[in-house]
């Protein structure tokens, strides 16, 4: 197993994917098993298609647009809003397929129709991937997360993230085989000839503000503790539901980064581990919208993050994959961090120690790292969730 990144802020889409590929050649010595793509939305879905479908016709490819820039071992990349990111993976002993279907109104339809098609040009039927990297558009995340359990079975690992633009996913867009989509779900299934590690993380601390959802439609909550959400997040953060809502966003947006909802999942070494919610929008009747769901019943509690803790963490989510395995990090050829872009761009000027962290933690090992409006991931007990404000490390053995 052989692992390569490679990156490019060239404006013209042409130089850089041409950039980016001749390094991830060179560095891996030869054409990848499987090749990972993101970029921003400042270049063209169907000029970076074409770049691709020239050199890389063969090669399965995953990938999704990424908000503002991308990461890897040689820093942040995202010079004025352009910047592209490619992960080489050489295996030949391994499997590698990618699928992609459009959402529409049946989610779960799509996931299995995605992932019947990256089966079978992974040449491996009727059998459970190691991981599947999934791409989505935004809006149906969860349904498409029980669309892959359904057809894997619920033992499968899934990781990826929302696609990312500056937008809300407006202008995002998939990549699977060289070929550019919207609203769609881009699905990879890996069966890697090595071990793969994992690790998914909030970053944020909880405080003492706790309740429970009384009332709630989809990604909605009305009440909570039969109180209107809205007032409920304003006793909690001093107001800052109403100061949004009065200003239209602006600079309160960071701080409601700073004050995401939660829900506990589950425990791991005697410590809880939390999914969060990033807050959208305060509804008419003091209601909050939220980026995922929070079914009525659900106990939530605010927690609180710093702008230190969102720089430092990317490394420490490389930490806590290695250490929920029996690998150590001499046993590490490269990695996929997917980040939040939220988090991102409220800690953009320090982008740069982002990407040292995760480099010194993985000792200058290859890595790519993306953007996102939603993170999915695999929680030490095995659940599969879509969240926000969340950090996700996926790590290759040699």
């Amino acid at each position: 197993m052989k692992v390569a990144s490679g990156w490019s802020t060239e404006m013209d889409p042409e130089t850089a994917v041409e950039t980016a590929w001749r390094q991830v050649c060179d560095r891996l010595g030869g054409t990848p098993s499987m090749l990972l793509v993101h970029c921003t939305v400042a270049y063209d879905a169907l000029a970076i298609q074409a770049a691709l479908q020239k050199r890389a016709p063969g090669v399965p490819q995953h990938g999704a647009s990424s908000c503002a820039g991308v990461m890897t071992e040689e820093g942040f990349h995202g010079t004025w809003g352009v910047g592209l990111g490619m992960l080489g993976i050489l295996d030949p002993d391994g499997a590698y397929g990618v699928g992609v279907a459009p959402i529409g109104t049946d989610p779960g339809a799509a996931a299995a129709a995605a992932c019947a098609a990256a089966i079978a040009h992974a040449g491996r039927p009727a059998e459970v991937p190691g991981l599947v990297f999934m791409a989505s558009a935004p809006g149906a995340e969860e349904r498409l997360i029980e669309g892959i359990e359904a057809y894997f079975g619920p033992n499968v690992a899934i990781t990826g993230g929302t696609s990312g633009d500056m937008l809300i996913g407006e202008q995002s867009y998939q990549l699977a085989n060289a070929r550019a989509h919207q609203g769609s779900l881009s699905v990879a299934v890996l069966f890697p000839s090595t071990d793969l590690m994992g690790s998914f993380h909030c970053g944020y601390e909880p405080t003492d503000h706790r309740g429970r959802v009384t009332r709630a439609v989809g990604r909605t909550v009305y009440e909570i503790d039969g109180r209107p959400a809205g007032d409920v997040y304003d006793d909690w953060t001093g107001g800052l539901a109403t100061e949004w809502a009065r200003t239209g966003g602006g600079p309160v947006v960071a701080d409601i980064t700073m004050h995401p909802i939660g829900r506990q999942v589950g425990m791991a070494g005697g410590q809880p581990y939390h999914l969060l919610a990033h807050p959208k929008a305060l509804t008419p009747e003091r209601g909050l919208t939220f980026l995922t769901e929070l079914p009525e019943g659900d106990e939530v509690v605010l927690l609180k993050g710093s702008r230190d803790n969102l720089t430092l963490r990317a490394g420490r989510v490389i930490r806590s994959a290695l250490e929920g395995s029996a690998a150590s990090l001499s046993e590490v050829a490269g990695g996929l961090v997917v980040y939040c872009a939220g988090c991102m761009l409220t800690v953009y000027d320090r982008m740069d120690e982002v990407a040292a962290s995760v480099r010194d933690a993985m000792e200058g090992r290859p890595f790519l790292g993306v953007f996102t409006l939603g993170e999915q991931g695999c929680f030490p007990g095995g659940e599969n969730r879509h969240g926000n404000l969340m950090i996700c490390a996926t790590l290759l053995s040699r």
